[in-house]
């Protein structure tokens, strides 16, 4: 069967038509890509994209239909089959490599940065479900966040916190401005740590450029939000026992990571070149080994959709503000950057991918931890 008859018989199964009239359907400038991608798998279809051999009105919307399909099943080749090994033997995450995904992703630019996320530049998740109050937009869901994470850990004035992964400082600027705390973050990014000191100027924070191995210190607690996923499974016992060294015994850990349904030892390929380099997403079973021995498991919140409409309004920004950057990038980036962000988008839509929070305590609560939502 040829290339463009596979690709045909496939995308039917997904209600997606090769160059149809619905916004979903996927509208092809190069006949060239049905052999590449069905060679080439993902690393292909996405780089095929960068090139504008294809498009698609309704980008997430035509992701979502492939991945609730399971099509990317069929894009299985030797190089997805190298990529596995090469992860199955080597650590990619080890602290020589710690810093890479710091210079590939987080130091391109605190332009780009600063216009997509909101207000307090918060490079994860926002809280749009409260069952309270429900977020009205991106700065509301990011502010509601921030305190959720607070709130679960039991934060009170003059506690310690360790922040791992502080991205631009912004849960130590919250903390330290609404709960009195004493912030110390960590980042691999020298562009974040600049612009966190900036921002937490005049609050109890320290901002450190360290890898989460080189840290010392005990903490009344530690938070983590969108930076496991760059622990990999190599490291995720060695990270487990760091956290319980770094904890007062009667301290809280919360653990906010993204998670996948199933077990795996790599990253997509085209993430892994052009977004996060080395990233890995953890499953329940992958987290849940290493924490034995270590910690009390208290909560576990899934709250994945949430990331779906976080997704879709930093591409709003994105394209919104694209003409106050675009000189400083090109439209070949700026094709990588809204293929990541819609595709991610319908990864969490498909339900493919998770947004969880889970508190760690070392022994357990004395007496019963009472869910916060």
């Amino acid at each position: 069967m040829k290339s463009k008859d596979k690709a045909v018989e496939l995308l039917a199964l997904a209600g997606v038509t090769i160059n149809g009239s619905a916004a979903t359907d996927i509208q092809v400038k190069d006949e060239r890509l049905y052999d590449r991608v069905f060679s080439g798998g993902t690393l292909a279809m996405g780089e095929a994209y960068m090139d504008g051999w294809w498009d698609a009105q309704d980008l997430s919307g035509f992701f979502y239909k492939v991945l609730r399909a399971d099509l990317y099943k069929h894009l299985k080749n030797f190089s997805t089959l190298w990529h596995f090994v090469r992860a199955s033997v080597l650590n990619y995450q080890n602290k020589d490599r710690a810093f890479e995904v710091g210079e590939k992703h987080y130091d391109i630019g605190n332009d780009l940065y600063e216009r997509m996320l909101g207000q307090r530049m918060v490079y994860t998740c926002g809280y749009w479900s409260s069952p309270t109050t429900p977020a009205k937009d991106l700065d509301d869901a990011q502010e509601q966040k921030l305190d959720l994470v607070c709130r679960k850990i039991g934060l009170k004035a003059g506690q310690t916190v360790l922040d791992v992964g502080c991205g631009w400082g912004s849960f130590a600027k919250f903390a330290a401005q609404r709960y009195g705390a004493k912030v110390v973050g960590i980042t691999i990014s020298k562009e974040q740590a600049a612009l966190a000191r900036e921002r937490c100027k005049g609050l109890s924070v320290e901002i450190r450029v360290e890898d989460y191995r080189e840290t010392v210190g005990q903490f009344d607690h530690i938070i983590s939000l969108g930076m496991f996923e760059h622990v990999g499974p190599k490291n995720y016992r060695t990270y487990m026992q760091k956290m319980h060294e770094l904890l007062k015994d009667d301290g809280i850990f919360l653990l906010h990571t993204i998670g996948t349904n199933v077990s795996v030892r790599q990253g997509d390929a085209w993430i892994d070149k052009y977004i996060f380099p080395n990233g890995v997403l953890p499953s329940v079973a992958k987290i849940g080994r290493p924490l034995e021995r270590l910690f009390v498991m208290e909560d576990w919140h899934n709250f994945g959709p949430d990331y779906d409409k976080t997704l879709m309004a930093w591409d709003a920004n994105f394209e919104k503000t694209w003409p106050e950057i675009k000189d400083k990038y090109n439209e070949r980036f700026y094709r990588m950057w809204r293929y990541y962000l819609l595709g991610c988008a319908a990864s969490f839509r498909a339900r493919y991918c998770q947004l969880w929070q889970i508190v760690l305590t070392k022994r357990g609560m004395d007496g019963t931890y009472r869910p916060v939502r």
